[in-house]
């Protein structure tokens, strides 16, 4: 059985991943230091797949405890690298903190994979690596451009980080995916975003505005040059992510040498306002959301929305879920930690 190693698998897609590979019938092994993220996930993980999971509370920037994971878990044959630090905001106000959490991390990490003989490395990129794109929609061969945030920096360095690696040494298969904007919840509703302090993304602050934790909501900026002035983004759910990180391994397995490196832009090739996204919770929901406007954020593109045939080309990659169940399943999973 093929095993895999997810660091920062009980984040948010990283939780939703495990899932999708426990149901292919692949060896998981979770690494996570718990600093974003709540032991609980590993409990629910473990409720819907009837499967236990070996997990360590690791810090990949430690070396030494690294070390151990990979001398205990023999014949790891993938990884998929989920574990950064990923807030625009946060990252502005403490860009150290971001370069030695997420280059440092990755490159403890890419010395145990060369080590331990790993073939495969799926990396958690971002679509912020794009800049303010001049074209839309975005595809893998729009340019690279000015990173407009420590966090998306991070994520550039990483990326070159990594080709230069493989490149150069030939240790491993490489997919580098770049996610849009992830959304919603595992549609049971008992696994979603579970931000421990103020959330990084548009939807949580939604729905914990909507069921009353927040007085009110901020949409931060209405004069951006956009059909209603509001920021436009892809949206894509979560279990549709996960979906695709299964499928990344089978194309690396399958379809990538060692030394060879392959990009993926995973999102929904839509996309959709601020205001779009809260008048769709609202209207799926029957419930209303009190927002004001605020001013713009250091950071944030005007729009951005992907396009994702190459992925749907080369990983099989089908989207099974729309906006309005994006917000249906997030909304679900909001009243489920209401009750919990």
């Amino acid at each position: 059985m093929s095993k895999v190693l997810v660091t920062g698998g009980l984040g948010y897609i990283g939780s939703h991943t495990i899932l999708d590979l426990l149901e292919r019938g692949l060896s998981v092994v979770c690494v996570d230091n718990l600093s974003k993220s709540d032991p609980k996930t590993l409990d629910r993980i473990e409720r819907i797949t009837g499967n236990k999971v070996p997990f360590y509370q690791t810090d990949i920037c430690d070396d030494a405890a690294l070390e151990k994971v990979f001398e205990k878990e023999v014949g790891i044959e993938s990884i998929i690298h989920f574990a950064a630090y990923k807030s625009v905001p946060e990252s502005v106000k403490y860009p150290l903190k971001y370069f030695k959490n997420n280059v440092n991390g990755l490159m403890v990490l890419i010395e145990k994979a060369q080590k331990y003989k790993v073939k495969n490395f799926i990396f958690s990129s971002s679509c912020s690596v794009y800049g303010e794109p001049q074209n839309l929609p975005v595809t893998e061969d729009t340019p690279i451009g000015l990173a407009l945030s420590p966090y998306a920096a991070t994520k550039q360095i990483g990326e070159q980080i990594l080709t230069q690696t493989v490149e150069n040494t030939e240790a491993f298969s490489l997919v580098i995916l770049r996610y849009f904007n992830p959304v919603g919840a595992h549609p049971e509703g008992k696994l979603g975003e579970l931000p421990l302090q103020s959330p990084d993304n548009l939807v949580p602050y939604v729905t914990q505005t909507a069921i009353g934790k927040r007085e009110q909501l901020t949409v931060f900026g209405k004069d951006y040059p956009t059909k209603d002035g509001t920021c436009i983004r892809d949206y894509i759910h979560v279990m549709d992510i996960a979906t695709a990180h299964s499928q990344a391994i089978s194309f690396a397995r399958e379809k990538l040498k060692a030394g060879q490196t392959d990009f993926f832009n995973l999102g929904s090739g839509k996309g959709y306002s601020v205001l779009e996204v809260l008048n769709t919770f609202e209207k799926v929901n029957n419930v209303k959301v009190n927002y004001k406007f605020g001013a713009k954020r250091p950071g944030d593109v005007t729009a951005v929305f992907s396009s994702n045939d190459k992925a749907r080309s080369l990983l099989g990659w089908k989207i099974k879920f729309n906006i309005e169940e994006m917000m249906a399943s997030a909304w679900k999973w909001e009243q489920f930690l209401q009750g919990e």
